[in-house]
This record gives C-alpha cells, sequence and structure tokens, in this order.
C-alpha cells in the first residue's frame, strides 16, 4: 500500500471541511482551539510510520482515554467485569441519564460516560495510585516518558462535569459505584485530560493491531481475546451514536473524543490517529472522520 502517497494528499481532501463544525465549548478550556487544525499519524505493524498535517501539538484525548482505561480494568478483573457493564451500542447521547436510569444502573458499554465511570470505579478498587498507573501506561505505550495531563482540561472538567456527576450518582444509587464519588470522578477527568499528540496515540494504540503485543513494551499486554473484544467494542460502540454510520463510511474499529481525536485501527496492518478539533453534532471530528473514510477508500482496505 503506498501510504505515503496518501498521506501527501490526505490534508487537500479534508481542506474542504475547514470552518464547518463546531469545537466542544461545553468544556470551556477547549472552547479556544481553533476548529481548523488537522493531523494524522499511521503506524503499521513491521515499524513503519506516516504522517500528515500542520500541527503536532498536544491535545486532550477525552474519551479515547476509555480504551485503555478499559485495558487496566481487563487486567485487574478480567470477565468479572462485565457483570457491571454491558457490550451492547447505546443509540444515545454518550451522558444519556436516560438510558442509565431505564438500565437500572448498568450502562449500555463501557466507551459511554457512565460506563466509563464503573470502569475507573474498577481501578479506584484495584490500584494504589490509578491516575499514577494510568500515566505510565500510556507513557510507556506511546513510548513517550513527559506525557501529562493538561492541568487546566482537568479543571475545567470538574467544573462543568455536572451531567457526570449526575450519573456517577445514580450509579452510586443503584449499588454500581463502590467507591467515593469524588475519587472516582476525579480519576475520570485526569484520564480525559491526558495530553498527546497524534503520533503519540497511533504508537499507543499499535497493539490493538497487533494481536495485543506492545513493540514499545516487548509484551503482550493483552491477550489475543481481549484484544479481538476491544476492537469489537470499539467497532460497535465507539463513536456514540454515530457508530453505525461511521462504520458505515470507514470500516474500521475506532474511539473519538470530544477533544477532536480519533483511533482507528486496521487488525494485522496498522493503527492510525487523526486531530481535528471541529466536531459533527455526535461529536465526532468531521475531518478526522472524512480522512479515515479517503484512507479504507483509497487503500480498498478495512474489516470489512
Amino acid at each position: 500500500m503506498e501510504f505515503e502517497k496518501i498521506f501527501q494528499d490526505i490534508p487537500a481532501h479534508v481542506k474542504a471541511l475547514h470552518g464547518k463544525g463546531e469545537v466542544a465549548s461545553y468544556i470551556p478550556a477547549l472552547a479556544c482551539i481553533p476548529g481548523d487544525k488537522f493531523g494524522m499519524a499511521l503506524h503499521t505493524v513491521s515499524g513503519d510510520c506516516f504522517s500528515a498535517g500542520d500541527s503536532e501539538e498536544r491535545f486532550s484525548i477525552q474519551s479515547i482515554s476509555k480504551v485503555f482505561t478499559l485495558s487496566l480494568a481487563m487486567g485487574c478483573e478480567g470477565g468479572n467485569l462485565w457483570r457491571r457493564v454491558g457490550r451492547e451500542p447505546s443509540g444515545n447521547p454518550f451522558n444519556s441519564l436516560i438510558q442509565l436510569e431505564y438500565e437500572k444502573g448498568i450502562p449500555r458499554n463501557p466507551l459511554i460516560n457512565a460506563g466509563a465511570l464503573v470502569i475507573s470505579d474498577v481501578l479506584v478498587s484495584n490500584l494504589d495510585d490509578p491516575k499514577k498507573a494510568l500515566l505510565d501506561y500510556m507513557r510507556v505505550l506511546s513510548g513517550c516518558f513527559d506525557i501529562n495531563f493538561d492541568s487546566e482540561v482537568a479543571k475545567s472538567e470538574a467544573q462543568t462535569g455536572f451531567i457526570n456527576r449526575a450519573l456517577a450518582n445514580f450509579l452510586k444509587g443503584n449499588n454500581n459505584l463502590f467507591n467515593d464519588i469524588d475519587e472516582v470522578l476525579d480519576l475520570y477527568f485526569h484520564q480525559c485530560a491526558i495530553a498527546m499528540n497524534y503520533s503519540e496515540l497511533a504508537n499507543a494504540t499499535l497493539h490493538l493491531a497487533n494481536h495485543g503485543f506492545s513493540t514499545a513494551m516487548d509484551e503482550s499486554i493483552l491477550t489475543t481475546e481481549q484484544t479481538k473484544r476491544m476492537n469489537s467494542l470499539m467497532l460497535t460502540c465507539g463513536l456514540y451514536d454515530a457508530v453505525g454510520e461511521f462504520a458505515f463510511r470507514v470500516g474500521l474499529p475506532a474511539k473519538s473524543g470530544v477533544g477532536g481525536g480519533i483511533i482507528a485501527v486496521l487488525p494485522g496492518e496498522y493503527s492510525v490517529a487523526v486531530w481535528s478539533p471541529a466536531l459533527e453534532a455526535s461529536g465526532n471530528s468531521l475531518a478526522g472522520a472524512a480522512a479515515l473514510e479517503y484512507l479504507t477508500r483509497i487503500t480498498g482496505r478495512s474489516v470489512f
């Protein structure tokens, strides 16, 4: 596959989308980021790297972090995890209280906010210092040891996270949150505020394209079975209530974040990360999804 030529062409392909979509202004720290920034990187399992775009600045990965906290939680609790969180697409906004109430405090999947709060609760229960453990995990996976939390974003998340607090309280009231609510929320707000660039994210995701084996760590961090499950959850739940449209257009397991990032994998071949802050109505990067659609259309390769 001629990735080099594709990555030369992608910025021009998405340029028409500049000025469209909206940044996530409900999080004040994200409201001032220009929506037309764009960057993309692809890492192959054989060790090749390709990139495009005009910015390598770090951005808060937001809900992309849910993939990595879920990986840690799988290691902590294994199959018992699924007693507390489901594995079905939501079909509703990522912070829906109505759905959580309808399902009596069992989140539909771990990649929506309520499910991620349960995962954070698992990490608080099992790790002495879950914020440090998560940060160390991301540093080793990405191979970049200066990755950190964006303190301004974390503070902004905490100050405006009223719906997430409501979700946490509802989970607690239904006996599906075991630890102190503030401690769980603190971890959740900080995981969303991890700042990385698109190349670091692509590298951190590469194990999901490589049967769970991390070349950065030189070991398997997920079993083949766990990797299959993670990729299936990304394919069916990773882009909230736009997941069907994304699968139709792009055809890759993926996870988005309202910071404008999207990670995706083609199992056995590559991981890819793209960043462009302007979002469509469901909270997914407008230019990012278009770039990934272009990638799979030109290569003729997807999971389908």
